[in-house]
């Protein structure tokens, strides 16, 4: 066995014991550091993270928004309002933040003042126009009533995704703007190649067939752009929403719960829809109650 030297000095075991706990608290004492690098790292990726979330979720929420647009021309109170001799009210366009202007109804209350909410997709409202729109003519020309009709887009959503409705009160808006005179006969024309609800509709092209069948000769070619572009689209949700929302002006009822909704002089009409006579009489009835003792006005005659 041989003997170590002067330097051969080993630790005791003491030492190496004293040696292993003093390198086992400096591994705990760099895993901490790491732990709390680690947590800071971690709190600030998450902070990252939430405020990237919230970025986008503030994106889709603005993107998904619909900003409006002006509304067109010769529809300030959200509807085209026609009289004595089929003369349309003209009126300017509205800007996009402007609220719509009522129609000021005639102070004598002699005439009768017929305003109508339509969704060009609604069966109901293809029905009423197609069994009144002619006798309704026939009072605004003599002078015995106005008319008001509002295009409303509250079934979109039942066309197999075209948004029919949504593109046919656009179109109906286009014309108002660009071609007023010809906006009571493209109301009926629309209803008159109505498509069945449920169904995808008329194209944008089958809308402006539509457009040249119903006879409007006035700027076809800026109409159809305006069609094709949507001009008007946000303005109809717009127009929509106010209608469902009201408060609905000169009128009994807070807000249009179902199209069409009728109105003459303010109180609305549930009667039979497909009966002329019907209707004629509540028209008849309602200019009465509010008549006035001015001048009076032919007064509207139920159809024979």
């Amino acid at each position: 066995m041989t003997s170590g030297g002067p330097g051969d000095i080993r630790p005791s075991r003491n030492q190496r014991r004293d040696a292993a706990r003093e390198k086992a608290r400096q591994l705990r004492l760099e895993q901490r550091k790491k732990d709390r690098r680690n947590k800071v790292l971690l709190k600030g990726g998450i902070a990252f993270a939430l405020v990237a979330i919230a970025a986008i979720v503030a994106s889709v929420i603005v993107s998904s928004v619909p900003t409006v647009g002006p509304g067109p021309a010769n529809m300030a109170s959200d509807g085209l309002r026609i009289g004595e001799g089929m003369a349309v009210q003209k009126t300017a366009a509205l800007n996009p933040e402007a609220k719509p202007v009522p129609s000021k109804p005639d102070p004598s209350g002699s005439v009768a003042e017929i305003r109508v909410y339509v969704d060009y997709l609604c069966p109901l409202c293809g029905e009423f126009d197609t069994t009144n729109s002619e006798q309704i003519a026939n009072w605004v020309e003599s002078g015995a009533a106005t008319v008001e009709i509002h295009p409303v887009s509250v079934l979109t959503s039942k066309s197999a995704g075209t948004q029919y409705s949504l593109r046919a009160g656009n179109a109906a808006a286009c014309v108002a703007n660009h071609s007023p005179e010809d906006f009571y006969a493209f109301n009926s024309a629309l209803f008159a190649d109505q498509p069945a609800e449920g169904t995808a509709g008329l194209s944008d092209d089958e809308l402006k067939d539509v457009v040249k069948k119903a006879g409007v000769s006035t700027d076809v070619s800026k109409i159809e752009k305006c069609i094709d572009d949507g001009t008007y689209e946000s303005w109809v949700r717009a127009a929509t929403r106010r209608a469902l929302a009201g408060p609905i002006p000169n009128s009994s009822i807070p807000a249009i719960t179902s199209t069409p909704t009728v109105l003459v002089n303010g109180k609305q009409y549930v009667g039979d829809l497909k009966d002329p006579k019907e209707f004629a009489s509540f028209v008849l009835q309602a200019a009465g109650e509010t008549y006035s003792t001015s001048t009076p006005t032919p007064t509207p005659a139920p159809t024979s």
